[in-house]
C-alpha cells in the first residue's frame, strides 16, 4: 500500500472552511477510483495557522499514476480551496506503507 501526503495550511479564521470543504471527501468522486483504499485528514492548530495533511492511501504506485498520470507528484488543489489557504507543498509525496495497527474509524 502506498500513502500519499500533502500539506496545506490557512489562517485560523478560515480553518473550519478549510476542514468542511474536504468532508465527507478530500477529494469528490475518489472513493470511485480503482486502487483507492481511505484517506485520513489530520489538523493542527498554531496561533498564525492551522496545517492540514492529507493522507490518501492506494493499492500501489501503478494505482496513483493510472489516476494522476506522469506528473503524479503535482499536487491537485481545486481553486476554491486555494481562496482559503495561505500556502501548501506544489508536490504531494509518497510513502510505502510498512505497517499498520489498530486502526479505528473516527467520526468523520
Amino acid at each position: 500500500m502506498i500513502a500519499r501526503v500533502w500539506h496545506g495550511y490557512t489562517r485560523p479564521a478560515n480553518a473550519g472552511k478549510y476542514e468542511a470543504m474536504l468532508k465527507p471527501d478530500i477529494i469528490p468522486g475518489l472513493r470511485n477510483l480503482k486502487g483507492y483504499r481511505g484517506s485520513i485528514l489530520l489538523r493542527k492548530p498554531g496561533p498564525d495557522e492551522v496545517e492540514f495533511i492529507t493522507v490518501t492511501l492506494w493499492d500501489s504506485m501503478e494505482a496513483i499514476r493510472a489516476v494522476a498520470g506522469v506528473n503524479y507528484e503535482k499536487a491537485v488543489v481545486p481553486e476554491e480551496r486555494r481562496a482559503v489557504l495561505t500556502r501548501y507543498d506544489p508536490k504531494a509525496t509518497h510513502y510505502e506503507v510498512a505497517s499498520v495497527h489498530g486502526l479505528v474509524a473516527g467520526k468523520g
